[in-house]
């Protein structure tokens, strides 16, 4: 049995891409991962076409709730082991000093909570964000954490974020 990781998506609203990114890894990855999510400036709400998109999916959203990344960096926070940036300004962002030094990587999404147009345009970019997510956690599960080095899986991370 191999230990559960902290995994914490970030971006600056923490509205879509972060909150979707967190309810697929407690889904896919339950026991493997303990994901969380933040943004450096939430918005205070969850997108109401990720909750759609996530329920239409069959993902839990009850627990989701858009919350600033001061929670993960005070004392008492759960510690991290990894922590995955979702969009370009939360990347560019300086983030908190994370306890216990957690393998960082940048996998960019673009942001569907900016598109405009029809309802199903729009849901169609909140469909496209979850399936690129999706396809990039699943590749994050195939890697054999315990078995590599941290500089390996930090390669390793970060190459999925170039993924498509």
């Amino acid at each position: 049995m191999t230990r559960k990781y902290n995994l914490l998506f970030l971006c600056t609203g923490n509205s879509a891409r972060s909150i979707m990114a967190e309810a697929l890894a407690n889904q896919l990855g339950k026991d493997r991962f303990n994901a969380f999510s933040a943004g450096s400036q939430p918005r205070g709400r969850v997108h109401p076409m990720a909750l759609q998109v996530l329920q239409e999916a069959g993902l839990p959203t009850a627990a989701l709730r858009s919350k600033p990344w001061d929670e993960f960096a005070a004392p008492g926070a759960p510690e991290m082991d990894l922590v995955i940036t979702v969009c370009d300004r939360a990347a560019g962002e300086a983030c908190p000093i994370w306890p216990g030094h957690p393998v960082t990587a940048h996998w960019g999404i673009e942001d569907p909570a900016a598109v405009a147009g029809s309802s199903e345009h729009i849901h169609k970019a909140f469909n496209n964000a979850l399936h690129l997510l999706q396809h990039r956690i699943s590749l994050l599960l195939a890697l054999r954490i315990e078995a590599i080095d941290r500089l390996v899986f930090e390669t390793q991370v970060r190459e999925i974020g170039k993924s498509s």
